[in-house]
């Protein structure tokens, strides 16, 4: 009775309060384990591509450290010699040739966010109006079309329509009319880039919207046209509202790869307008990495462009946030 009454009285464990770190532990690896096992087959199903991934996206990122040494083809990375941020002098230097990359680089992608970017929401907009679903399928097939065609053959096409000796000058010189010129006008160039990436990728890019679009709740314009709004503004206070959150994640994205304005569509045009006129970032790699053989200066160049890209999906993703959007990933 003694020992009894000297033991302290045990606490009965109250109902509904929390987990401890040892009861919770075992739990999450419990269901973390479930899910592998659940998800087994998927996973599986998913190495293939997550490997290719690695492999040639994650691994070559190690090379980059040539920016930082004085590379030679026939020399090792780990020969080559260690001359620090030698390589990004060309950068902070001012060196004329970078500058005029710099500035083309620039100016052709705010062309080509204010003006391309916007265009295939206005073009799923449209396209969401038409009321014959046939007609619906015959516009977008037409339109996806030139997505699947090369920039080489895109070129080659420009070139045939709107060159001095293409189609529409020569049906010009026919008709003893006078003929312009728009392919090799340096002055011209962002005009004909801008143009041939309309024409090749818009329609492409309404897939997206006219998906979201697509998940709108039909109820919602129904409850608009009861209340007297009329097309313009159904669209403007149910469809924009409704899709707000895909054109903030698609801008997001766009501004990742704000500072890559298509190497192969330009390198294949430089010849006709000269480097001057359209020269950038990723031409200026080529040519004077590849080509002049100034490895480590085309590496700094190239992992500083890397750089300012992911520091702009960072800052435009916390900026979606502050407008109470998802962006990208979650805080």
């Amino acid at each position: 009775m003694s020992q009894l009454a000297e033991r302290p009285p045990q606490k009965s464990a109250r109902k509904g309060s929390p987990p401890t770190a040892t009861t919770r532990r075992p739990r999450r690896s419990g269901q973390t384990l479930a899910r592998w096992r659940r998800d087994r087959l998927l996973l599986l199903l998913a190495t293939p591509g997550v490997l290719v991934v690695l492999l040639f996206h994650y691994v070559p990122l190690l090379g980059n450290v040539i920016a930082f040494k004085g590379y030679l083809p026939f020399l090792t990375i780990g020969e080559s010699p260690w001359v620090g941020w030698d390589n990004f002098q060309v950068i902070f230097s001012g060196d004329p040739l970078f500058v005029n990359a710099l500035t083309n680089t620039l100016i052709i992608t705010l062309i080509q966010v204010v003006l391309v970017f916007p265009l295939p929401l206005a073009l799923a907009l449209l396209l969401n109006e038409v009321i014959s679903e046939r007609l619906k399928r015959i516009v977008q097939s037409v339109l996806y079309m030139p997505h699947f065609l090369s920039w080489v053959i895109v070129v080659a096409l420009f070139q045939q329509i709107l060159g001095n000796a293409g189609m529409v000058n020569t049906l010009l010189r026919e008709r003893d009319m006078s003929t312009f010129s728009i392919i090799g006008v340096p002055e011209l160039f962002e005009v004909l880039i801008t143009s041939q990436v309309i024409w090749k990728d818009t329609g492409w890019g309404t897939i997206i919207f006219l998906a979201a679009i697509s998940r709108v709740d039909t109820s919602m314009y129904e409850a608009a046209a009861m209340d007297g709004a009329g097309a313009m503004r159904r669209m403007w206070h149910v469809t924009l509202p409704a899709i707000r959150s895909v054109f903030v994640l698609l801008l997001i994205l766009r501004l990742g790869d704000a500072l890559t304005v298509g190497f192969e569509q330009i390198i294949l045009q430089q010849g006709a307008v000269g480097a001057t006129a359209s020269e950038v970032l990723d031409t200026y790699v080529y040519n004077h990495g590849i080509v002049g053989g100034n490895w480590g200066q085309a590496a700094a160049v190239g992992l500083t462009k890397g750089v300012i890209s992911v520091l702009l999906v960072l800052g435009a993703n916390k900026l979606a946030h502050k407008f109470g959007e998802r962006g990208v990933y979650h805080k």
